[in-house]
C-alpha cells in the first residue's frame, strides 16, 4: 500500500506529546537519539525521532529469520521496526543456551507500522497506511499527557552472588590463558518477580536520568523493553555501513577537573585499548565478508564520549556493501555484535551461555528500523530493563569485557557502574 504523507513543523515541545502518543499503541516502538542532550557525541540514530505504532503485517521467526526477513521485506518494500534477540545467534552457528527463559522473545519480530514519524532537520513527517495523516497530528497536538505512577522502590534480586560473579571471571580468565578464546563478555542478570510496574513511567525516568543516542521503548504484547543504549550496532544509508563498537567505561564526576581525568584515563588505559581493538578487529572481519573489496576502514579508533552517567570508549568502523549482497546478510554476518560475545565469537558464546546463567533476551540484541530503500538503523540493546506482564518478571543485565588483563573485582564494579542509572530509576539509589 502506499503511505499518505504529510509534514510539520517541530518545536521541542511536540516532542513529548510525541512519544507519550505512540507509547498508547500496541505494538509500539519509540527511538529517541536524545541529539540535544548528547551535544558531545553526534551521533545517534539518523532521526532525532522515529515512532512506529499500529500493525498492518508482521514477522515474527524463530528459524531460518534473516531469509524470512529478507523475503519480507522484498514483499512489503515498506517501513519495518523491531528486534533481533541475542538468541538469533542460535541459528546462525551450532549454539545454544540452556538456560532459564523468562522473556519468551521469538528469535526476531519486525512489523509494518500502520503509522511511522520521523523528526528530523526540525520537521515531523506522518506516514499514514489508513489514517489521514492531518487527523494523527490533530489528535497529538490535542492530546493530554498523563503522568503515570510507578513503585517507588523495585528491590531487584542479583541471579548471581559476588563470589559467583567472581568464580565465573575466574574460569574466563583460564580459557583465555590456555588459547581457547581472547576476549569474553561476562554478564550478570538482576531481577524480581510478581513486579507490578507501569513501562512507560520507568521509560520516562529512564530517559531523565540517563538520556542516550540509542534509546528505546518498546511494547509488543505482554513484552516492553526501556532501553538506554549509547552504543550503536550498525547503520546502512546508501552503500555505506557503519559500526561502532563501544568497550571502556569510566566514572563520570561532578567536578570538573576530576571529571576531565576520569576520560583522559579511560583514554590511555592500557586495558580498555586492549578489549577496544580486539573488537574493532572482529568487527572489521565481519564487515569484510559483505563489503566492496578494501573498503572496510576503521574511521577512529579509541573516540572517547560522555555522556550522562559514564565516559565511553567508542570506535568507528566503516564498509561499502558490495552489489552482490543483500543488506540483510550484512547485518547477519556481523550479529551478535562483538562488543556483547568476545573473540572469538562462536567459543565465546558457548562459554557465556556455559557461565551465565539466564538467557538474556533483548539484551545483547538489537532494536531499530528498516527503510522501504533497505536503509536501516540497529542499537545495541544494554542498559535496559526488560518486563514480561504476562508473568510480571522484571530484569537488567549487565556486564563487560574479561580479557587476560582483567582483574575480577575492577569488572564486578564496572558492572555496578553500568547499572547505577537502572538502579536510580527504580528507586535502589
Amino acid at each position: 500500500m502506499k503511505r499518505n504523507i504529510r509534514k510539520f513543523s517541530y518545536s521541542t515541545d511536540v516532542k513529548a506529546k510525541l512519544i507519550y502518543w505512540a507509547s498508547q499503541y500496541d505494538p509500539c516502538v519509540i527511538l529517541d537519539s536524545h541529539s540535544t542532550e548528547n551535544r558531545d557525541y553526534p551521533l545517534g540514530f539518523k532521526y532525532e525521532l522515529v515512532l512506529g505504532v499500529g500493525k498492518y503485517d508482521e514477522l515474527s521467526s524463530n528459524e531460518d529469520s534473516f531469509e524470512k526477513l529478507k523475503e519480507f521485506h522484498s514483499h512489503e518494500r515498506d517501513w519495518l521496526l523491531g528486534y533481533f534477540s541475542y538468541d538469533l545467534k542460535n541459528e546462525l552457528e551450532l549454539v545454544s543456551s540452556k538456560n532459564e527463559d523468562h522473556h519468551n522473545l521469538p528469535n526476531l519480530y519486525f512489523f509494518v507500522p500502520e503509522t511511522v514519524i520521523t523528526v528530523s532537520n526540525n520537521e515531523i513527517s506522518i506516514e499514514c497506511l489508513t489514517q489521514s495523516p492531518k487527523d494523527v497530528w490533530n489528535e497529538i497536538s490535542t492530546i493530554q499527557i498523563h503522568s503515570d505512577s510507578t513503585n517507588d522502590f523495585v528491590d531487584m534480586k542479583p541471579r548471581m552472588h559476588h563470589a559467583e560473579y567472581i568464580r565465573g571471571v575466574k574460569s574466563l580468565l583460564h580459557h583465555i590463558q590456555i588459547g581457547d578464546i581472547y576476549e569474553a563478555n561476562f554478564c550478570q542478570e538482576f531481577y524480581v518477580e510478581n513486579a507490578e510496574i507501569e513501562p512507560f513511567g520507568l521509560y520516562q525516568k529512564l530517559m531523565q536520568t540517563s538520556p542516550t543516542p540509542f534509546s528505546a521503548y518498546c511494547h509488543f504484547g505482554s513484552k516492553y523493553l526501556m532501553c538506554a543504549s549509547p552504543e550503536r550496532f550498525m547503520n546502512k544509508t546508501g552503500t555505506k555501513i557503519i559500526s561502532q563498537p563501544i568497550k571502556g567505561t569510566a566514572k563520570r564526576s561532578p567536578n570538573v577537573e576530576e571529571d576531565a581525568q576520569h576520560k583522559l584515563d579511560l583514554f590511555h588505559s592500557k586495558k580498555d585499548r586492549t578489549e577496544n581493538v580486539m573488537i574493532v578487529d572482529l568487527v572489521r572481519n565481519d564487515l569484510s565478508r559483505t563489503a566492496k573489496r578494501e573498503s572496510v576502514k576503521v574511521e577512529e579508533l579509541f573516540g572517547v564520549y560522555s555522556f550522562s552517567n559514564v565516559h565511553q570508549m567508542i570506535s568507528t568502523i566503516l564498509s561499502e556493501l558490495d552489489s552482490k549482497h543483500h543488506f540483510t546478510e550484512a547485518i547477519k554476518n556481523a550479529f551478535p555484535m562483538g562488543s556483547m560475545t568476545g573473540a572469538p565469537k562462536i567459543m565465546a558464546t558457548e562459554l557465556i551461555d556455559q557461565f551465565e546463567h539466564t538467557k538474556r533476551g533483548l539484551y545483547s540484541g538489537s532494536v531499530g528500523y528498516i527503510t522501504p530503500e533497505g536503509d536501516f538503523d540497529f542499537n545495541v540493546v544494554i542498559r535496559s530493563l526488560q518486563y514480561n506482564a504476562e508473568n510480571r518478571y522484571l530484569s537488567y543485565m549487565v556486564g563487560g569485557a574479561i580479557t587476560h588483563n582483567s582483574d575480577p573485582e575492577e569488572e564486578y564494579v564496572e558492572c555496578e557502574l553500568k547499572a547505577e542509572a537502572l538502579k536510580k530509576v527504580l528507586g535502589g539509589v
